[in-house]
């Protein structure tokens, strides 16, 4: 079968390979697991199946419906969330907006954030805008979102009134309980279930991310025939060297190497690897384990980090997403002075350099001590984006189960959040107030 994503490993030295070979059999008894915890009804494992459940669903045909809805005679879409429920849409829509072009409308995210200055500035661009809100938030008690929300829902109910502001916000929230969903049922908003089975960094695919992702003009049943190709790819049976990426993991993590550096080429990709730093960051950061997960947007931090990544200390790798069609055929023009000594260029390609400067950094990189698993998908379109993401979740399950990890909980969030309520002198706080006013006082003196 020809799949739209191949894994290529020959940058990864042959000792570390043979190594790895051995917790392949690991991988496939954690992917058989998670099948029958899936069959099983386990918590947080409704994600695996996902796709089968929406693709050409009545819920996908009214999302496309609301976004239609939502989108109609409004400037400026804001999508308020933080973590899953942001990441996932904001990376699909930047990968596949065409560059330095707006969508109409704009859509835009805030509520990932506590900075008044960056909210001042979008209430101000939005003073004399038309938009609508989709508000992403299980309880609708999130710190971040929680005050966002408040911020531009009395923006938008000051500039059209209670009645059209109700018809303009979307809640994406629990289904059976939480503040959002009661203010949402008390003001009238449509409303749309975050399933109780998916964690947030897993929940791309349901409507925390296809309804932004609609609102932006994206054919999101393109991008969930994508996600469902994988599904079926990788569960009946997976080809084995899909299996590859979870064991690499595991084993250049035992053979030293404490920091993945996720490595793209293309500037579109920038969010894709910030969903894919929450992905495997909160799913196998615990416990005293797990690699560090870090992104770089080469060629540009080739000229920052590079110089760190060919000789800096060797507790690193590589994972490369590489584009193979980009639907670009933009050349590099002669010049008749030639005064930047390029026209032995000319007539190339500008994407025939980038995959040249591709090949010339994994060169000098495995030279340096740098092992490098290459990924290459096919081309950039919401089709193999779906398949790439719903993969990339499924390797970092069966990473996290062959690391001894639970990948679908994240109990250190907890500790800011705990802390910060206190600080704030949230009621309920009060003994936890007292301790950390001293501590802070102390780290301050």
């Amino acid at each position: 079968m020809t799949h739209p994503l191949h894994l290529d490993t020959r940058a990864i030295p042959t000792t570390l390979l043979a190594e790895t070979q051995g917790l392949l059999t690991a991988v496939k008894t954690a992917h058989e697991q998670l099948k029958i915890n899936a069959k099983e009804s386990v918590p947080f494992h409704g994600w695996l199946h996902w796709p089968s459940v929406m693709v050409d669903s009545m819920d996908m045909r009214r999302i496309m419906a609301t976004a239609k809805r939502l989108t109609r005679d409004v400037d400026v879409i804001l999508i308020i969330g933080i973590g899953g429920s942001y990441l996932g849409a904001k990376a699909l829509i930047e990968a596949l907006r065409t560059p330095y072009t707006q969508t109409k409308p704009e859509v835009l995210f805030i509520g990932h954030h506590m900075s008044g200055r960056d909210m001042e500035g979008l209430k101000t661009y939005l003073q004399d805008k038309s938009f609508a809100i989709n508000v992403i938030s299980k309880s609708g008690t999130t710190t971040e979102p929680a005050v966002a929300f408040r911020v531009f829902k009395s923006l938008l109910e000051a500039q059209v009134g209670k009645e059209i502001a109700a018809q303009r916000i979307v809640a994406t929230t629990d289904a059976k309980r939480g503040a959002l969903l009661e203010l949402a049922k008390k003001e009238g908003y449509e409303t749309y279930v975050i399933p109780d089975d998916i964690g947030g960094r897993y929940s791309v695919f349901t409507a925390v991310g296809l309804l932004p992702v609609a609102c932006a003009g994206i054919e999101i049943a393109q991008l969930m025939a994508g996600a469902h190709a994988a599904e079926n790819a990788l569960n009946m049976p997976v080809d084995s060297q899909f299996y590859l990426y979870p064991a690499l993991r595991n084993g250049l993590y035992a053979a030293g190497k404490k920091i993945e550096l996720f490595v793209h080429y293309e500037p579109a990709l920038q969010y894709v690897a910030e969903w894919w730093k929450q992905l495997f960051g909160e799913s196998e950061g615990k416990e005293g384990k797990g690699l560090f997960p870090a992104s770089v947007g080469f060629t540009t931090d080739l000229h920052s980090l590079g110089q760190y990544v060919q000789e800096g200390e060797r507790h690193l790798f590589e994972t490369v997403l590489a584009i193979e069609e980009t639907g670009s055929t933009l050349q590099i023009e002669t010049d008749a002075h030639d005064a930047d000594g390029l026209n032995y260029l000319a007539g190339q390609q500008i994407d025939t350099v980038n995959a040249r400067a591709m090949q010339a950094t994994i060169l000098a990189h495995a030279d340096g001590g740098v092992p490098s698993l290459l990924m290459r998908l096919k081309r950039l379109d919401a089709y193999h984006l779906g398949w790439l993401l719903y993969y990339l979740m499924w390797s970092c399950a069966l990473s996290g189960t062959v690391l001894g990890v639970n990948p679908f909980d994240q109990p250190g969030v907890e500790a800011y959040k705990n802390n910060m309520f206190a600080l704030l002198e949230k009621p309920g706080y009060e003994a936890a107030t007292k301790t950390l006013k001293k501590r802070l006082e102390g780290l301050l003196e």
